[in-house]
């Protein structure tokens, strides 16, 4: 049938010129290129994982072990191959950890459904099979394994950042960044309307400096800009500062292009270039009279105006870039202001778009003077001040602080850890096949199916750490079982927090060893992974047009 679409196929009422393909080949096509991308940062995966280094086509050099990062930078073609890469960046946005471990299980659950389907199961069983096991999976997670963190205390929260950062470039460093992303997210706490708190990972501001070891990194409680005070008169600190954050320029007015003016005495020439300066130091009135003290510019100001502000006892900021001029306003209570214009055609400053802060100094960071906010007043801000050896390095620590930033916001927002180390995926595994012994239906076949698969991220932690995993898997399922099976005051049921320690090649309590991962991600994990295999394994036909090839020119002209 697949000929009524071949190109060369003038007689068929149905030529649409391009290619079909379909049935059993066009899914071996989508699992193969999704094995082929989980078979790229599967290697990464883990404490013990390693990194990838990637060189774009300008030359520009990537090196990371964080799955998103990777796939990100892959110029991936595939239709099915483009699934999984926005799977991954969506994990990424969401949770921000488990990207690598989504795109594993997501590429394990489609090959484990494509073998059914080559058995004869209808794809449409295999993806009911799916969507219940994830239903029961999820409900599993967060009934049996998940842990509150009020029990756990403070030294859940470091544990969850360490686990995070263990399988990074900051891993090495034991519980020193782990602290800090703790102390540094925990000062920016807010309440939302409903008045449940929020840990914005935004007003976190992470700054690199090059230059000095990891361990010299440090953290304060304010916003920092890499930005000077514009002049060396202007003072160095400034107490209770009213800020405005402007986009424009206060620089000399100039006349618009093709503007002509004829003048017939060479005074009012001079007049012109007066009234040019005089626009401009005008609007420096309007903001100072304003009770303005800060100005913070995303564009220039000419000396002359610097030198006003700076007599006036005001400090300024210019070229300042504009997501952090946006962060400024949001957490002063100030606007940013794009014009001075209002609606009576005159120039002012409302008092409404001036927002407040305890403290704005310059300090000198490294080599170069920074600016800090201190003690805004909408929102609290935090900086963290990463220091390495050169940029490659400083660019890996950002990407692992903000994951680890990303799962301490997790899990403050959601109270809930589960044990990691494989331990919940061999515990679902375990649960699942007693599940599906419960149903009389074909779709216990993908129930299993769905359970073995989860044991490949269990399976690739040991092979990464280059221990026996066939001797280790083994084990946890025993202990897992164990658990199960047990009474709910029996001490067999903790053996449900067991799982994999990769440095010593051992099963211990994952708990108890501070190896925690926020619940919220296993679950969006599991949900998200299924749902990419099921799209995937939805496609029984893939048709793609060629594109239209242009017409020779006659005249053969370049």
């Amino acid at each position: 049938m697949s000929g009524i679409f071949d190109k060369n196929n003038q007689d068929s009422a149905l030529f649409i010129g391009g290619s079909r393909v379909s049935g059993q080949e066009v899914r071996a096509q989508n699992v193969m290129a999704a094995l082929s991308i989980a078979n790229v940062i599967k290697t990464s995966l883990g404490p013990v994982g390693l990194d990838k280094m990637l060189v774009d086509d300008v030359g520009d050099v990537t090196i990371s072990n964080d799955g998103a990062t990777i796939l990100q930078l892959l110029e991936v073609e595939h239709p099915a191959g483009k699934i999984l890469v926005k799977l991954a960046q969506q994990q990424d946005t969401e949770v921000g950890d488990g990207t690598t471990s989504v795109v594993i299980i997501a590429a394990e659950l489609l090959r484990r459904g494509n073998e059914l389907i080559k058995n004869h199961i209808h794809p449409a069983t295999v993806i009911t099979g799916y969507r219940l096991a994830c239903k029961e999976a999820c409900k599993f997670i967060a009934d049996q394994m998940a842990l509150s963190v009020d029990k756990l205390g403070k030294e859940a929260l470091v544990s969850v950042a360490m686990t995070t950062i263990s399988s990074k470039i900051l891993g090495s460093y034991g519980t020193f960044f782990a602290e800090m992303a703790v102390d540094s997210l925990s000062a920016v706490k807010t309440l939302d309307f409903r008045g449940k708190p929020k840990y914005p990972v935004k007003a976190v501001n992470i700054m690199k400096v090059k230059g000095a070891s990891a361990r010299e990194s440090s953290y304060f409680t304010g916003y920092a800009l890499y930005r000077p005070f514009t002049s060396s008169a202007m003072k160095r600190s400034l107490k209770n500062p009213k800020i405005a954050v402007i986009d424009f320029d206060i620089t000399k007015t100039r006349m618009k292009m093709g503007v002509n003016i004829v003048i017939d005495n060479p005074d009012q020439l001079e007049a012109i270039r007066k009234r040019e300066a005089d626009i401009s130091a005008e609007r420096v009135r309007i903001l100072l009279e304003a009770g303005v003290t800060a100005v913070f510019s995303t564009r220039g100001i000419d000396d002359m105006y610097v030198k006003m502000f700076a007599e006036a006892g005001a400090v300024t900021v210019t070229r300042v870039p504009k997501d952090d001029a946006r962060r400024i306003a949001k957490g002063t209570g100030a606007s940013l202001v794009t014009t001075l214009a209002n609606l009576e055609g005159d120039e002012s400053l409302d008092a409404s778009s001036i927002g407040t802060a305890e403290l704005v100094e310059q300090v000198r960071l490294s080599d170069d003077d920074v600016v800090v906010i201190r003690g805004a007043k909408e929102q609290q801000a935090s900086t963290v001040i990463l220091r390495g050896a050169n940029d490659y390095m400083l660019d890996e620590m950002e990407r692992s602080f903000h994951d680890s930033l990303c799962a301490v916001k997790r899990v403050l927002e959601s109270g809930a850890v589960v044990p990691g180390g494989g331990s919940v995926e061999t515990a679902l595994d375990v649960y699942l096949e007693s599940f599906a012994t419960t149903l009389g239906s074909r779709e216990q076949l993908a129930i299993v199916e769905f359970a073995n698969g989860l044991l490949s991220i269990p399976k690739q932690l040991s092979i990464n750490a280059a221990k026996d995993s066939i001797r280790l898997i083994s084990k946890l399922r025993a202990y897992h079982t164990a658990a199960q099976t047990a009474d709910a005051d029996s001490p067999r049921s903790a053996l449900k927090n067991y799982g994999l320690d990769l440095h010593e090649g051992k099963i211990r309590d994952n708990v108890k060893a501070g190896v925690l991962e926020p619940a919220m991600s296993k679950i969006k994990m599991l949900k998200s992974a299924t749902e990419a295999a099921i799209n995937i394994l939805r496609i029984d036909d893939m048709i793609k047009l060629l594109p239209e090839q242009q017409k020779e020119d006659p005249h053969a002209h370049m």
